[in-house]
């Protein structure tokens, strides 16, 4: 299901915006879904390594012994 949502946006955002779904020939909608989508998984991914990294139980290894456990 679908649910509208009203934003405020620069305008030369928007512009640009409505130039990249005008020469792909896609929506605007799949531009911003898709932008959105990609931050928020960004996000949300860099939220955990925090949270891991500021956890006083987490171990922290080097990149030498990672890379030897990844027999690399």
């Amino acid at each position: 299901m679908n649910v509208l949502k009203a934003f405020r946006l620069e305008k030369k955002l928007v512009g640009r915006l409505a130039r990249v779904a005008r020469e792909s020939r896609r929506s605007e909608k799949f531009y911003v879904e898709e932008a959105l989508r990609l931050y928020l998984e960004e996000y949300e991914d860099a939220r955990i390594a925090k949270e891991r990294f500021e956890d006083p139980r987490t171990r922290i290894i080097s990149s030498q012994e990672m890379r030897q456990r990844l027999g690399l």
